[in-house]
């Protein structure tokens, strides 16, 4: 039945289409024919449309407006983050923090670069009523960082590490303190703003110089692979007393700027420590029970979420009526959050990439739009500039050195120590923003400031590798007599593990002669403490579990790093290995596997390079050599080496075969050019180079696809 229906509405189809049609045009000329009446009104309107200016058939005026608030705010933060984007990464390859490529982006782009050169482009980027839209954001940004920064203090660490850390915090944040204090007594009169008392302008100088930027080192000691090292745990449980002592400070001195009277700041101070008590003791075990709840992702909800950002806020609006600002209270919702690493490690994950990538760097464009270099016009300024930079560094620098060594540190260590809490960074950009807006600093003591901010964070790369030039470090790895050191540089935790078996399949009944250095980098430097060992503990399950597996230790290295690649070449290159391995990996818009990365390791690596091209290796019985000329000697001289005690076979593609000296290595025939070795899938493993596997493949070899893994061999570079 509905088969005939169907045929029958097939039929008909024709003459309903047409009746559409046919009403479709009636309504429309009905509705046109009564909008005539309305060309009256229209023509009433003539004379006041005549006399606007004619702008033809397109006027591109009327159409498109680069100064609506919403297309110029897009604009400025598509060129902030480009900008911070691509300075930081140029800082990476300098060794340098990000951060620091990220503060001068900001610089860049305000008065003291882009404004004095094109003040056009800065008037069209950045006109003066859009900065009010800039700034709020950059608070927003602002006040979601600090919350993340308290929620990566692990108040654990500070228990364990307390004695020793809280005496050199507190000797890195006093030393500093007086020195400002006592430098704020010659800089006062030439840097006040009008109306300012001297008491806060003198506390602000004071915590100017006290200030360590806590995320900036923790990012520099994961960057150094120094996370689990005593020197490290160290750095970091100082830089975390600090931060919280530093940020009391300043909480106090803030009070006492904005009061005014003594009575003003000390009812700010009453009311501080009571909302420090109520989040303590009522808001911390209510977020605990929250957090033994919602302990994996899947459970944390909207509501959740919207529980801890209210939280955030709530403090965060509480100290800034307080009189203490808003920044101080989202760092101490961040640091009531429960000790609970996993719930911490979701929340900061939800939150990370908007407030680091997207709406921070509008606060160091924010401050570069404030910070003019041009004001310091004069040879006595930058005379000032010279000795607040040189009381900074003496101040924090030694202050912190001296401190370790009275705890018993190395000369080394407490030196290290000491170049590490001369780090400022972002903190103190942000401190100066406060003191700035509130009226204590002066356009010309914040450019100084600011300039000192950036000369510390630079200088502690430098200073470090000049500390370990005056004294090595005994950690670096010697060879050993009789065995056989192998860097293993991986990506996923699985290809960890295949190269791992595969380095004690190689060197067979010699395995226990064989020491391995397991690497992996995050090729992300601006992770937080808890993703850091979370991706520590992943990326060497494998390794650990094949370890397990040959009854062998294997030495793990975790470190986050901009260049990856870079990295492994100098991890090879610093230390004492004879072979560094690394998995193949094929490029996206090509098929080679020997080309990008590989060809970098392979030209830069002072030792052997392994290019491993897995296809399902499980032992080792058997192995062919294959080579293209006499000047790849160093294959069969490599492998001989090993005395695996496996079998291995050889051929030579042309010239003849190459005699091998002292190895039990048996030659095959030679082969004409551009053929094949016959029968190679009844090997395990292939060994040839990067430009015989190169060439074979070129021509089309059966081996290259065949079922033998493949170990490409690279020799030393000069």
């Amino acid at each position: 039945m509905a088969v005939n229906i169907t045929k029958r509405q097939g039929r008909g189809g024709p003459i309903i289409n047409l009746v559409m049609v046919a009403l479709t045009a009636l309504v429309l000329w009905l509705i046109l024919d009564a909008g005539k009446a309305l060309e009256v009104i229209a023509d009433m309107e003539d004379a006041a449309i005549a006399s606007r200016p004619s702008a033809g058939f397109f006027s591109l005026g009327d159409t498109i407006t680069f100064h609506h608030p919403l297309s110029v705010l897009i604009l400025q933060i598509l060129v902030i983050i480009l900008a911070s984007r691509i300075l930081g990464w140029i800082m990476s390859l300098i060794n340098q923090p990000t951060v620091i490529g990220e503060i001068m982006a900001g610089i860049m782009l305000g008065p003291s670069l882009l404004g004095l050169y094109f003040p056009g482009a800065t008037e069209f980027l950045f006109p003066a009523e859009s900065l009010g839209n800039l700034q709020f954001l950059s608070q927003i940004g602002l006040i979601l960082f600090m919350f993340i920064i308290g929620m990566e203090l692990d108040i654990g660490i500070l228990r364990q590490r307390a004695g020793a850390a809280v005496f050199i915090s507190n000797a890195s944040i006093v030393v500093p303190f007086v020195m400002g204090v006592g430098l704020s007594y010659f800089l006062f009169s030439s840097f006040t703003t009008r109306g300012n008392s001297f008491l806060p302008f003198a506390l602000f100088m004071g915590i100017a110089m006290s200030i360590t930027a806590f995320p900036v080192l923790a990012r520099i000691v994961q960057e150094r692979g120094m996370t689990r090292t005593p020197l490290g745990m160290t750095a970091i449980t100082c830089a975390a007393v600090n931060d919280i002592t530093a940020w009391g400070i300043l909480a106090l001195v803030v009070a006492i700027a904005n009061a005014g009277a003594i009575g003003g700041a000390l009812l700010t101070i009453l009311l501080s420590f009571a909302y420090v008590l109520l989040m303590l003791l009522v808001v911390r075990p209510l977020l605990s029970r929250i957090a033994r709840k919602y302990t994996v992702r899947e459970t944390i909800s909207k509501l959740v979420v919207a529980m801890v950002l209210s939280t955030m806020l709530i403090s965060a609006y509480i100290t800034e009526v307080i009189g203490i600002h808003a920044l101080f209270g989202a760092f101490m919702a961040g640091v009531i959050m429960p000790d609970n690493l996993r719930f911490k490690q979701i929340m900061a994950e939800k939150l990370e990439d908007v407030s680091l990538v997207l709406l921070l760097p509008l606060f160091f464009v924010y401050t570069g739009l404030r910070t003019e270099i041009g004001l310091i016009n004069d040879p006595d300024l930058w005379l000032t500039a010279l000795w607040v930079i040189a009381v900074a560094v003496t101040g924090k620098f030694a202050g912190s050195a001296l401190a370790a060594k009275l705890t018993g540190q190395s000369w080394r260590d407490s030196l290290m120590i000491g170049a590490l809490m001369n780090t400022r960074g972002l903190i103190e950009l942000v401190a100066l923003n406060i003191g700035y807006d509130i009226g204590v600093l002066s356009p010309e003591i914040f450019t100084i400031l600011v300039l000192m901010a950036l000369v510390t964070t630079f200088m502690t790369g430098p200073a470090m590798a000049f500390i370990q030039y005056l004294y090595p470090s005994g950690d670096a790895e010697k060879p050993l007599h009789g065995q056989f050191r192998v860097l293993v540089a991986f990506g996923p935790p699985e290809a960890g593990g295949r190269l791992t078996a595969l380095a004690h399949m190689l060197m067979g009944k010699r395995s226990k002669q064989l020491r391995i250095t397991a690497l992996h980098l995050t090729p992300n430097t601006e992770i937080s403490m808890e993703n850091a060992r979370q991706f520590e503990e992943e990326a060497f399950s494998k390794v650990n579990a094949v370890s397990s597996e040959y009854d062998s230790d294997v030495n793990t290295v975790y470190r986050t790093a901009e260049n990856v690649s870079q990295e492994i070449v100098r991890t090879a290159n610093r230390g004492k290995f004879d072979l560094l391995l690394v998995g193949s990996s094929r490029p996206l818009l090509s098929q080679d596997e020997t080309g990008g990365r590989a060809r970098y390791f392979f030209d830069n690596t002072r030792c052997m390079v392994g290019l491993f091209i897995d296809k399902g290796i499980e032992k080792i019985n058997s192995v062919l050599i294959i080579s293209a000329s006499e000047s790849e000697r160093y294959l069969y001289d490599f492998t001989a080496a090993l005395r695996p005690g496996y079998s291995i076979d050889s051929t030579c593609l042309l010239p003849p075969s190459v005699p091998v000296k002292g190895a039990e290595v048996n030659a095959l025939s030679t082969l004409i050019s551009g053929k094949h070795p016959a029968d190679t899938d009844r090997y395990d493993l292939i060994i040839a180079s990067v430009d015989c596997y190169r060439d074979q493949r070129e021509a089309e070899a059966e081996w290259v696809d065949g079922k033998a893994s493949i170990l490409l061999l690279g020799k030393p570079s000069v």
